[in-house]
């Protein structure tokens, strides 16, 4: 089937016919698949299904006007997209259905992903980039409603970087920014924060998107009226049309069942985005849902008799069909033939997946089933091992889950037994589970030679006339050698731009490197970082400021649902080496208190943490991070701005490894452990702790996620036999993190001889002022009488009781 798009206004009538007939099989196709499909999970051989059907009109017309180098960011209804692109397969939906962990036969997530959530390969098996500007791409969806909208300006906004910046190599990634990048939403989710910040912000930013709103009048059982002012949303984004004394959007509304008004639609938003760099938006209505939202459940359920009917009478596949006999384009007959067709191709397609899912499973059971056998001659737990086998024989179609469970269980039942058969059990297990693991946990980082691991530590170096400037001076001046060594390097936040940041570490970059590079955006965190996370996606290197650590949580959703399991959720496939920049710890109050790091260490799996005691640590991070194509979260220590600290000649080049702890004060007694600026107040502790005769041990973290990855903790535990984690995040937060990671994970436990500790904050946020920030979080006093009372229960003698 020729699927590549053609515009009504370079194809003569003929070819047109062509096109219209072609369109139409994708429609019944997409639809084929969508019943079929929902069938294949109400018989259990899927867990979930949700589908296109109803939308299948103006995604053909989509995808029509979608060019080499544009990119999607849409949501899980564009599985016709997706087919009239040639980007998805009959085949390729049913191995979403059955989770296939083979990504040559489920492309979209090697069966990380339910069904409807699409990709397009965005780099090579070394992790290189392809070139993305001569391939139709698509960002890797997510489920939560929304949430592609904020990415969707970050792509949208790489087109309007490389139209305007100087010096990129642009090669893989953009012809001189005529790209647009497109995005797809449901009428419901336009509800969300996310959206309607994104429509703000692409707004005020002017770049080349087009948004879809899919248009049903429901949001699952809910109808438009608990949804939408006036059950309308390109009426009440009216306001944001462009005019001649402002700019704006374009916008346009269609009825989604009309085949040519949409061509005709869609050609005008293209021409209108790629040639204008102006936001475009589509409200297609009239739209239906045949089979309710989702496979857990129907729509007959919320919708009456009349809506019901409406809906079959105008489904847009069903008027598409009769347009085209109405302009006797074809004929009834032709058009059945089809129809019986395409249906024989799913069919085929659904058998010949489920066959290809199940094909090395029945392999791998038939050779488990000999070797229970085997081991159950030899057992004197024989008739509990040849239930397990018969068992697993019964089982017709076997899962990954089903050879686990068989063997692990038989092998309980030979615990004590040695013999030949037991040891082959034994290796087949061990050998299953080992290679079947990584199918469904690796690629949450760049595991290969160009990961951040990887880059090796390069130490500042300094003039033996060394000169002591502000903290702030240090990064300034890093950044300036960065925006000199990487052309496609960006920084962008609240105050980012003219002022320099909050904390000057930017002051007098815009001047040099204008306000492209170096830019101020509104108070908006979302979309700031969806900015980082589009741009990164389209070869930028962005560095995404969000001034204050506590405002990240207006961000979280977005970084922990897309940036950090963007390498994960494609299997490695998509990258979005986006750095985010700010500022927490020790500021007094609330909401500036900045230390929310074990929500954040547990929440952004997939992002490094890192956390600098010092500029120059922080300075060293952000040059190996540019080394790399990882996305990480840099939190500068707040209040060390103005400390003075030695300035290294080796600006841009020195490098702070990430995974490696430091050892900033040698001790005996016992070692403590903590990060940022609470950093300081340890040592300042630990001097104290001297005048008593204690010599405590201080290592700096320095990276949260991941944390120590040579186990240096460790060694330094064996030294000591003693260990506090000292942190002022809550009880239970990052301290116990870190406690987890030296005592379970580096096996520190065999070598105390004294409980392991934590200090943390107190459970509530920090009150405001001096006295609040020493009541609240762990100060210099609280850390002495804590190492003394350790010590204390050690040797009661020599550290009498302290109060």
């Amino acid at each position: 089937m020729d699927t590549s798009p053609k515009t009504s206004n370079d194809i003569t009538f003929d070819d047109f016919k062509t096109q219209i007939i072609s369109d139409y099989k994708v429609a019944v196709l997409s639809r084929t698949c969508s019943l079929l499909g929902r069938k294949e999970v109400l018989t259990g051989k899927a867990k979930f299904g949700i589908f296109g059907d109803g939308k299948e009109l103006p995604q053909l017309a989509m995808a029509r006007s979608f060019k080499d180098g544009d990119f999607r960011s849409g949501y899980y209804r564009d599985q016709t997209f997706m087919m009239a692109l040639g980007l998805l397969t009959p085949k390729d939906i049913f191995h979403g259905l059955y989770a296939t962990t083979d990504i040559e036969k489920e492309p979209m997530s090697a069966g990380r992903q339910m069904g409807g959530h699409y990709v397009t390969h965005s780099l090579n098996e070394d992790g290189s980039w392809k070139n993305l500007a001569k391939q139709k791409n698509s960002s890797a969806d997510i489920s939560c409603t929304a949430g592609q909208m904020p990415r969707l300006l970050g792509l949208a906004q790489a087109s309007k970087m490389y139209r305007n910046l100087d010096g990129v190599d642009a090669t893989n990634f953009s012809d001189k920014g005529n790209e647009v990048a497109w995005g797809t939403i449901g009428n419901a989710s336009t509800s969300e924060g996310m959206f309607l910040e994104t429509i703000n912000a692409a707004g005020v930013l002017q770049v080349p998107m087009v948004i879809s709103i899919w248009d049903d009048e429901y949001g699952i059982s809910v109808p438009a009226k608990y949804h939408t002012t006036k059950e309308d949303i390109s009426e009440i984004l009216s306001g944001f049309k462009r005019t001649e004394e402002h700019d704006g959007y374009e916008i346009f509304k269609v009825k989604g069942w009309d085949y040519t008004a949409l061509m005709h639609a869609y050609e005008n938003a293209s021409d209108i985005a790629r040639d204008e760099h102006v936001p475009v938006i589509i409200h297609v209505t009239e739209l239906t849902q045949p089979q309710g939202h989702s496979s857990s459940g129907s729509h007959e359920r919320y919708k009456n008799g009349d809506r019901l009917d409406w809906e079959k009478e105008n489904d847009c596949n069903k008027r598409f069909r009769e347009w085209i006999l109405e302009t006797g384009i074809t004929t009834d007959e032709e058009l059945k033939a089809i129809e019986k067709n395409i249906v024989r191709e799913v069919r085929s397609a659904k058998r010949e997946a489920w066959s290809e899912y199940l094909e090395n499973h029945k392999a791998l059971k038939k050779h488990l089933v000999v070797l229970l056998d085997k081991a159950s001659v030899k057992s004197q737990n024989k008739n509990f091992i040849v239930k397990v086998k018969n068992d697993l024989i019964a089982i017709e179609e076997p899962i990954k889950k089903d050879l686990a469970v068989s063997s692990r269980k038989a092998l309980r039942y030979l615990i004590g037994e040695s013999f030949p058969e037991k040891q082959e059990l034994l290796q087949w297990t061990n050998t299953f589970l080992k290679e079947t693991q990584p199918l469904y946990s690796a690629n949450l980082y760049n595991d290969g030679p160009t990961g951040a691991l990887s880059v090796k530590e390069v130490k500042p170096v300094y003039a033996d006339d060394f000169e002591n400037v502000d903290g702030r001076v240090i990064l300034r001046d890093n950044f300036d050698k960065i925006f000199e060594k990487y052309p496609n390097a960006l920084v962008f936040g609240e105050d980012s731009g003219a002022i320099g940041d909050v904390n000057q570490g930017l002051e007098g970059l815009q001047n040099k490197y204008g306000k492209f590079r170096v830019a101020d955006t509104g108070i908006r965190e979302t979309t700031i970082i969806g900015q980082g996370t589009g741009m990164a996606m389209r070869g930028l290197r962005p560095i995404a400021e969000i001034q204050y650590l506590d405002y990240i949580f207006y961000a979280l959703a977005t970084l922990t649902d897309d940036v950090a399991c963007l390498r994960y959720r494609t299997a490695g496939k998509q990258k979005a080496p986006l750095i985010v920049r700010t500022r927490g710890h020790r500021l007094e109050g609330i909401w500036h208190s900045g230390s929310p790091m074990g929500t954040l260490i547990h929440s952004l799996r997939g992002m490094y943490i890192l956390s600098p005691r010092n500029m120059t640590q922080a300075a060293g991070f952000y040059n190996t991070l540019l080394k790399t194509d990882e996305p990480a979260l840099v939190i500068e220590s707040l209040n060390g701005y103005r400390l003075k600290e030695q300035k290294p000649v080796n600006l841009g080049e020195f490098c702070t490894p990430i995974g490696k702890v430091e050892t900033i004060k040698e001790g005996t007694d016992i070692t403590m452990v903590s990060y940022g600026s609470t950093l300081r107040i340890v040592l300042q502790a630990a001097e104290e702790l001297k005048e008593v005769g204690i010599d405590a041990e201080v290592i700096d973290a320095q990276t949260l996620l991941p944390f120590d990855v040579h186990h240096d903790t460790l060694e330094s535990v064996k030294k000591t036999n003693r260990l506090l984690v000292i942190d002022e995040d809550v009880p239970g937060g990052c301290s116990a993190y870190l406690l987890n990671e030296i005592i379970e994970k580096q096996g520190a436990y065999a070598y105390l001889d004294s409980a392991p500790q934590t200090l943390s904050a107190q459970a509530h946020r920090p009150a405001y002022g001096t006295d609040g920030d020493y009541f609240s979080k762990p100060n210099a006093e609280d850390i002495f009488e804590k190492v003394y009372t350790i010590m204390n229960e050690l040797d009661p003698e020599n550290f009498p009781k302290l109060r």
